[in-house]
Order: C-alpha cells, then sequence, then structure tokens
C-alpha cells in the first residue's frame, strides 16, 4: 500500500514538472516568434532597442534553464527505472552454487534432524547428508529483526542478506569455507558448507589438552599460517571483507589439519553480532565499537598464542593478577623478562631448530597483541614473517 503511494506521488511530481517545462516551452517560442516577426527599424527608439535586447536575453536564459530542467528530469527517470529493473528479487528455495548439491536433495535433507555439531552467537551447525552420500555442514542463521515497518524491514533485510551472500558465494580460497548454497526460509537462512571431519581447531586443541591428540610444532605452525592466508585474501578482496569473529570454534580443520576460516563476513548479516564479544576480541572493539583489519590481526594473535602455548584464554591461571590478566598480557611479560620459553607448550618443546621457530612466533604474536591497532602488523606482513619461520 505505502509503495503504491510513493509510486502515485512520484508520477504526481514528474506530471507537475513536465507541464512546467512546457509552460516554460510556450513562453520561450512566444517570446522568440515575436523578435522574428517584428521588423528591425533604423528609427526605432534607443529604448526599444534596449527593450529587444531584453527580451533576446531573456529567451537565452529561458532555452537554458528549460533544457537543464529536461535533462534533469530525464536524469532521474531514467536513474529511477534502472534501480527499480536491477533490484535484486528475494529469491525463493535453494540457491545453488555446486553442481554436487541438487535443490530437492538439500531441502529433504535440511527437512530431517540433523546431528548438531556446536553453537555460536549467531547460529548453530549441524551435519547433514545428501540422497547421493554428500556430507555437507549446515549453519543456520538465527531470526534476523530490524527497527521499523516489520512488513518493509523484513523484506529489506533479506534481500540485503541475499546480495551479501553472493558475493560470500563468489570467494574461493583454500583456507576459507566455501558457501556452496543457501536456503531462505521464513525467518532465517541455512547455509551450506564442505563438512571437514577433524571438527573445528578448539575442539582439537581441547583433544590436545587432555591429551587425547597430539598436534606437533609444525602442523600447529601449518595452521598459523593457512589462518592468515585466509585472512590475506579476505583484507585484499575489493571490497575488503573482515572477518569480525576470528577465533577457534570459526577455523574448521580438514583432513590434512588444513586449516579453513568460517563465519567470515557473517557479522553484516546478522547486526545482534556486533554485542557478541569474546576474550580473541581486539580491546578498541570493547572501547568503542570499532573494528577493523587491525583487530582481525589481534585476534589472530590471539590463536598464535594458543597454538604457541597450548592454553585456553578463558584459563583461570590468566585471572591471577601476577599473570597480566590475559594471554596476550602474560606472553608480552614474559618476552620482555627474556623468558619467553616459559610460555611454550612442553608437548611441543623438541629440537634447537623448533624452538628457535616458536620463540620467534612469541615474537610475532605479542606485535599483534598491541593494545594500539597501528602498532600490529598487516595480513601481507604477517604471511611473509610466518613463512619465513619454515618452508611450506
Amino acid at each position: 500500500m505505502g509503495r503504491r503511494r510513493c509510486t502515485s506521488k512520484l508520477k504526481c511530481k514528474i506530471t507537475r514538472l513536465l507541464l512546467l517545462l512546457l509552460v516554460l516551452c510556450c513562453f520561450g517560442l512566444e517570446t522568440v516568434q515575436c523578435q522574428e516577426t517584428e521588423p528591425p527599424s533604423p528609427s526605432k527608439h534607443p529604448h526599444t532597442k534596449y527593450n529587444e535586447l531584453q527580451r533576446i536575453i531573456l529567451s537565452i536564459v529561458l532555452g537554458v534553464l528549460t533544457g537543464l530542467i529536461c535533462a534533469l528530469v530525464s536524469a532521474f527517470i531514467v536513474r529511477c527505472f534502472v534501480r527499480y529493473i536491477s533490484r535484486t528479487p528475494i529469491l525463493k528455495g535453494p540457491v545453488i552454487f555446486s553442481p554436487k548439491i541438487a535443490p530437492k536433495t538439500l531441502q529433504l535433507a535440511l527437512a530431517n534432524e540433523n546431528q548438531l555439531l556446536g553453537s555460536s552467537s549467531n547460529g548453530k551447525y549441524y551435519r547433514t547428508v545428501l540422497d547421493n552420500g554428500l556430507i555437507i555442514a549446515v549453519k543456520q542463521l538465527e531470526p534476523f529483526s530490524e527497527c521499523g515497518s516489520p512488513e518493509a524491514q523484513s523484506k529489506s533485510a533479506k534481500r540485503r542478506i541475499q546480495q551479501e551472500l553472493e558475493v560470500l558465494a563468489g570467494l574461493r580460497h583454500r583456507h576459507l569455507m566455501s558457501l556452496r548454497a543457501y536456503v531462505r526460509e521464513h525467518d532465517k537462512f541455512s547455509l551450506v558448507y564442505d563438512f571437514v571431519p577433524n571438527g573445528s581447531l578448539q575442539d582439537a586443541m581441547n583433544r590436545v589438552r587432555e591429551n587425547q591428540l597430539q598436534l606437533s610444532w609444525e602442523v600447529r605452525l601449518r595452521i598459523a599460517v593457512g589462518v592468515i592466508k585466509g585472512l590475506q585474501y579476505l583484507h585484499a578482496y575489493v571490497p575488503q571483507i573482515l572477518h569480525y569473529n576470528l577465533k577457534p570454534t570459526n577455523v574448521m580443520l580438514d583432513a590434512e589439519f588444513e586449516p579453513r576460516l568460517g563465519d567470515y563476513g557473517l557479522a553484516k548479516l546478522t547486526p545482534h553480532l556486533d554485542g557478541a564479544l569474546s576474550g580473541y576480541t581486539a580491546p578498541e572493539c570493547f572501547q568503542n565499537c570499532r573494528y577493523t583489519d587491525k583487530s582481525d590481526i589481534f585476534s589472530f594473535g590471539m590463536i598464535l598464542g594458543v597454538l604457541l602455548t597450548g592454553r585456553d584464554p578463558t584459563d583461570l591461571f590468566f585471572g591471577e593478577a601476577s599473570n597480566g590478566g590475559s594471554l596476550g598480557r602474560w606472553l608480552r611479560h614474559l618476552q620482555h623478562a627474556g623468558e619467553a620459553r616459559e610460555a611454550l607448550d612442553k608437548s611441543i618443546i623438541g629440537e634447537e631448530g623448533e624452538e628457535d621457530e616458536m620463540l620467534m612466533a612469541v615474537r610475532i604474536a605479542v606485535v599483534c597483541l598491541s593494545d594500539v591497532p597501528a602498532e600490529r602488523p598487516s595480513s601481507d606482513e604477517l604471511a611473509h614473517m610466518l613463512t619465513q619461520l619454515h618452508s611450506f
């Protein structure tokens, strides 16, 4: 109903403008005709010649104004038409980006009960098996809501989310979880990714702490390099894409323990995610809610610190004042005191060459965890520094 009123008002305005243009054109033509039909007379009074000059100038001015107004009105009409034609339609049903997934098969699989893999601040992860045997991971975004008219804002939000998902679906990198499909339902979106068998980095590190899994320094460094290369790709993309929610639960590990970043770019889709700050969030996000690519670097520094120390940032160990109150401050204190070796996970201390690499990695983590964003390196610089530690 509101849209029809807006269209009617637009039509009325355009009609009034066209009528005004016709009046101006007629007035301009009458003026020109008058000066053309009136033969010049050498015996005319100077005052008469002055009046004729005024008419000529007025005709020129009116002609220019008429042309300008016509151009503006034409441009406005063309712009409205182009915007209306190019407006993204709200798609229904599954939108597929992989030839291995059939729309009907995907809908049937989503309708069944699926294995819950985990949950985060913006949705839940499920493991799903399609009829063709393909195993996929499905992330269901929590219902979203925005201020204003529920009907209008709902359509606007769905169209905006759909446009963002089209961008994310076009990203391809070996260290990113590629979006294979998405399904728009009544009040939520289901995102489809490849299933990775080794779960998240958080799961892996929990198993390491419980002595159920051994991760060598070589594997941990390879994970760190893969994470920063994934960030490097996102930060170099035009327009730049920030992760916003980088932490071990969003770093997935495939069968060879190669990392793939998940949840990147989803902060734009779920407005309530801004309040979901964690122990991996940069300090400026708590202070002034400002998030940049250097905020992603801080989160990466925390992940690198976890890989080096084997400790969880929420460990009560860091709550003690003598340990600085956080993983970052603890690492900084040991680095400045020349005792960085004390921070290393004892299960990965081995050969002398590897220990030197780990101590250098501690220095890199400390720089990433600087409280001043400008002092943190870029993802390009970090990719170069980490690959120099070991040959990949």
